[in-house]
């Protein structure tokens, strides 16, 4: 059986199906039984769905923006 650490370093590939049968039958063998690494495997997938989402053009004068959002969370902090 895999342990996290090996689970984690192939998730990537493992949701872009680039895994041999075998390696895709230990990584599901690994995910029945680790709470915690399905948990991984779930945010990962959404990540990817959301970056699917996302516009491919840069959003205009993102610097300004991310500089007022910046100021207000400064103001926020006591």
């Amino acid at each position: 059986m895999l342990t996290c650490k090996e689970q984690v370093a192939r998730s990537s590939d493992y949701l872009d199906g680039q895994l041999s049968f075998r390696e895709r039958l230990m990584m599901r063998h690994h995910l029945m039984f680790c709470r915690n690494c399905r948990r991984f495997v779930r945010q990962m997938r959404l990540m990817q769905a959301t970056l699917r989402e996302m516009p491919e053009d840069a959003v205009p004068d993102v610097d300004k923006i991310a500089e007022r959002l910046a100021a207000e969370r400064r103001k926020d902090i006591p």
